[in-house]
């Protein structure tokens, strides 16, 4: 789809009806091998970025199927694993059978959150290795300020959300940018 200018918003941008869809399918499977490099399994990722990049906000399994051309069993296995770990909630509507999904507007620091517990896991499994290495060996040292390294992101992970919400970007991330615009380009 060829981009033009009679329908754009104020800024510039392209309306969800002009978009280049093939640019937008690159950008899902970019996305999707950004977030396998982190260490999210190709499906779950692929799903995931399918569902943040949909204006809805929220997809079927069968629209997620048919976005991503793969078979409904792999988007099954993939939104389960992202409900376990908090990038995706499941949600109905009443009398309807059909479940929808959807990635929460604050995911990211529900992802962080959830980061956090892990990482106070690891803390304390790395304390009980510089216990049995010997603090004052090597390795002990090496595994020491790797303690000392998840203490410190422990401790500044929840400032660095706490200023992300009373800065207003929980929800669209623009709400900050927003404030500052007249009222007319704000719309």
């Amino acid at each position: 789809m060829t981009r033009s200018t009679a329908h754009t918003t104020p800024g510039g941008d392209p309306t969800p009806d002009e978009r280049d869809e093939k640019a937008v399918a690159r950008f899902v499977e970019d996305l999707a091998s950004a977030l396998t490099e982190m260490g999210v399994p190709r499906m779950p990722a692929r799903v995931f970025a399918a569902l943040l990049t949909t204006d809805s906000g929220r997809l079927t399994a069968a629209e997620l199927a048919a976005n991503l051309q793969v078979s409904p069993a792999a988007v099954s296995g993939a939104v389960r694993y992202l409900i376990q770990v908090g990038m995706v909630r499941r949600e109905s509507e009443p009398g309807s059978r059909r479940h929808y999904y959807r990635a929460p507007n604050n995911v990211w620091d529900e992802v962080i959150g959830i980061r956090d517990h892990l990482m106070a896991r690891w803390t304390g499994v790395l304390r009980e290795g510089v216990e049995i290495l010997g603090a004052d060996t090597q390795a002990g040292e090496r595994v020491a300020e790797s303690v000392r390294f998840f203490e410190f992101v422990s401790t500044e992970l929840p400032r660095v959300i706490s200023k992300w919400r009373e800065r207003g970007l929980g929800g669209d991330g623009q709400a900050a940018e927003r404030a500052d615009e007249p009222a007319d380009r704000a719309r």
